[in-house]
Formats: C-alpha cells, structure tokens, sequence
C-alpha cells in the first residue's frame, strides 16, 4: 500500500494552480481581492478535506487486510516525514524479488532489461507540462492573456499616461531657465515641423511667416538670439496675430519651446542661410547685434 500525499501539500498545489489561472485569465493580480477567488480557494480547500477524508477510509479498509509484516512495513513508511520519503523513494533500490517481477524476457549480451516505470516527478512534471499546454493555449485564444498586440497597447497606453503624469510636476523651461542644447535640436525640429512649417516651410525658409534662416529679425525683444525665439514661440508677435503664443495659449510647453527654439537657432546660426535663389522667402526686418555670451 503506497503512501499517500498530505492533505496540506495538496492545498499548496491547488492553491497555486488557482493562482496561475486566475492570473492567467485576469492578467492582474487584482483578483487576490475578489470574491470570486476567495471563495474558489475556500470551496477547493473544503474538497481537499473531503477527498482525504474519503481516503483515510479507503486506507483503513486497505489497511485491515495487510499482513501483520505489511502492516509494520507501512506503519514504519508512516513515520518517516514525507519529504524525506520522497528522497528515499528517489534513490531506492530494488530488492532482487522486485527486480524478477519486472524483468523484460529478453536481453543482449547478458544485460537484463528491466520494465521501471518512469520517475514520479517527471511524470508529474510532464502533466502538469501538458496541462498547462492546454491552459495557456485556452487563454490565448479566449482573453487577452499573452497576446502581444494588446499587451503592447496596454503598455503603450500606461506609458503614455505616466509620460503626461510626469509632464505635470516636470519643471518647465522659461525664458530666465532656456539654453540652447544640440540634444534639443532634433526634438524641436520634430516640433517644428508639427507646428511651424505651415507658415514657415520646410527647414524654415519661410512662406507666409519670415525666413528663419537669415539674419533680418523683425521682432527683437531679447538681447540674445535663443531667447528672441523662446520669447516669441511663447508670447507671439504684436505685429502679426498669425504668430500666436504657443506658450501662452498652452499648445506648447516650456520644455517644447525650448526645444524648439534649439532647433530654430540650429538652423540660423550652424547651418547656411537659404536665400531667395534657393527657395527662401526674401528678408524681413533688420539685422541685429545678437549678444553671443548668454546663447
């Protein structure tokens, strides 16, 4: 008569698949909450009782029919604890009589094959593979469990709130803050390009708004060049209500006009004017004497 599993070891392994499928299926571990899990692990412990209950009887009955030997064999099994009875039972070996009743009638140069029958714990190992198999398979195809296209917009939707989460206690840029960064540059061309080109084209070489690239300023509220621009992305032009305060009117924050300013000074003053020849929009203004130190 083989020893049987406690009832408490049983508990742990149905608690943990309920964990696992209930994870699987709720993708948070939100449900350690609900009631619905609560009651599942109640109702799967109070059969775990049961069924050792209705095992204990199975055995006492098994049991009364033993040999008196068989009876002190397995009353001896009993007493080893049961981990250290799974050990021992994983390197046992067999008794010679054993060994008779499960030899194979053929062999091959005197080797004896014997009829073992597969370890416990890779058979267990291999159901619990096949039914988690199954599990998973059954998740992918019923929720949203392990799908990639609707983790990745969970994800992105989360990432997106805690950028606009950050964005509100983030110091921003001001006009007394702003310097200009090369690191800015590519950003503000993005921002640029999503706001300013309409009236300023492509590269800022003007259209409806000035050449951007040239140095005829027609507004000169700053002594430096960065922050004219940042001055004027913020607050607008006087002179022409089609600039608007992209700072002021909250399209733009100060970390975006800063960056944006970076690039318009990247255009002005690293790279080479484009003039009327070259598709740029004739001069505007007059020509400043920007002050270089505080760039």
């Amino acid at each position: 008569m083989k020893r049987r599993t406690p009832a408490y070891i049983n508990i742990l392994i149905v608690l943990g698949l309920l964990l696992v499928v209930f994870y699987m299926f709720s993708q948070t571990s939100d449900f350690l909450t609900s009631k619905f899990f609560i009651g599942t692990a109640l109702i799967s412990i109070i059969v775990v009782f049961i069924q050792t209950a209705i095992g204990d009887l199975i055995e006492n009955e098994k049991f009364k029919k033993l040999t008196d030997t068989e009876k002190a064999t397995y009353l001896a099994e009993k007493k080893v604890p049961y981990f250290q009875y799974l050990w021992n039972g994983a390197f046992k070996s067999q008794s010679e009589k054993e060994e008779k009743d499960i030899l194979i009638d053929h062999g091959f140069d005197g080797i004896m094959e014997l009829d073992n029958q597969l370890p416990k714990w890779w058979l267990g190992l291999f159901y619990f593979g096949v039914a988690y198999c199954v599990l998973y398979i059954s998740s992918y195809f019923l929720t949203d469990f392990a799908n990639p296209i609707k983790e990745y917009d969970q994800e992105y939707k989360e990432q997106i709130a805690s950028v606009e989460e950050y964005m509100k206690t983030v110091p921003q840029a001001t006009i007394e803050t702003a310097k200009f960064s090369e690191d800015n540059v590519e950003e503000g061309r993005v921002i640029f390009e999503t706001n300013c080109v309409t009236c300023h084209a492509a590269e800022g070489k003007g259209g409806i708004g000035p050449n951007l690239t040239d140095n005829f300023w027609i507004n000169q509220p700053e002594k430096t060049l960065f922050k004219t621009i940042f001055y004027m992305v913020e607050n607008g032009s006087t002179n022409n209500p089609t600039m608007q305060a992209w700072g002021k009117n909250g399209v733009l924050t100060g970390n975006d006009i800063e960056k944006v300013a970076a690039y318009v000074y990247h255009i002005n003053q690293e790279k080479a004017p484009i003039t009327q020849a070259q598709g740029g929009a004739a001069p505007q203004g007059t020509q400043p004497n920007w002050e270089k130190a505080a760039e």
